[in-house]
């Protein structure tokens, strides 16, 4: 039974470094769950999820996996930003300014997701290009959906809104976006609405692992089949579809003017960071 054991674990680890090979991280927990489910190394049962938990957390504390492969975005730290002096805020400020990059685009696209823990995940890509990442976190307050509805109202009436739906695929996942396109338009936001996933087709497609649909849910009587979460989207599959959400938007040559705006702008604060007369610091505060 130990030996087993062990080869087991030998296996379910080499998997997870194989599917690191071909997905860059970070993953959630749950979607490398179910990477390990669909080759058939952990059963589809909650059983199956606390194992893999198991397996990444030895692996992160052993050295084999660095920390940073596994995302949650469930748990953040708050605290301002201060800095040792006026050259250090610079230095930062140097490194970090960016231009914005839809200025001019004549268009304005947000991501929202139904899940925080794949939040971290969605922001590789979001926070690359710009994009607000809006995070429903089941049903969003009403406070949270009239912020957000006011914040599209106060665009530049010129500029077309998008807004890109990611949720699961159960009775709960479909109502909660349907709430979301129609509260933010009770508010009097315009914009076009999509659900990107998870969509049937998508299930057929990737052939999806799925969950039998909770029968306690007030919303099953509408809801037909099985239940699928967004974390089964193959990570490469889905970051293709958030990638894609964004490129269909974008001018090419609008981009490039900006970014090369923003090279001439870094240059301008390293020339002040350079010419900075720096006050000593002192012991004793001056009278």
């Amino acid at each position: 039974m130990t030996y087993k054991l062990r080869e087991n674990t030998a296996i379910i680890r080499d998997a997870v470094a194989q599917i690191f090979e071909e997905v860059d991280p970070p993953m959630t927990v749950r979607q490398m769950f179910y990477a390990l489910e669909t080759r058939g190394l952990v059963p589809k049962t909650e059983n199956g999820y606390r194992a893999t938990d198991r397996h990444l957390l030895k692996m992160r504390r052993t050295g084999i996996l660095p920390y940073s492969y596994i995302a949650d975005n469930t748990r953040w730290m708050r605290k301002p930003n201060t800095y040792n002096n006026l050259e250090a805020f610079l230095a930062e400020s140097q490194a970090s300014y960016r231009r914005a990059l839809w200025h001019g685009q004549g268009c304005y696209i947000e991501i929202w997701i139904e899940k925080d823990a794949l939040a971290g995940v969605f922001y590789d890509i979001t926070g690359r290009f710009d994009v607000p990442l809006m995070v429903t976190r089941g049903y969003s307050s009403e406070t949270f959906l009239y912020t957000a509805a006011q914040q599209i109202k106060e665009r530049s009436p010129t500029d077309a809104v998008y807004i890109y739906y990611f949720g699961d695929h159960d009775p709960s996942g479909k109502n909660i976006s349907e709430t979301v396109e129609r509260r933010l338009s009770e508010f009097g936001a315009v914009f076009e609405f999509n659900q990107v996933a998870v969509l049937p087709e998508q299930i057929e497609r990737w052939n999806l692992p799925t969950r039998p649909t909770k029968k306690t849910d007030t919303r099953a009587k509408s809801f037909k089949g099985d239940s699928v979460e967004l974390d089964a989207i193959p990570v490469n599959e889905l970051r293709n579809l958030i990638n894609d959400c964004i490129w269909g938007h974008v001018d090419q040559e609008v981009m490039r003017n900006t970014l090369k705006i923003e090279a001439a702008e870094r240059a301008t604060l390293a020339a002040v960071r350079k010419n900075l007369v720096l006050v000593p610091d002192s012991e004793e505060a001056a009278p």
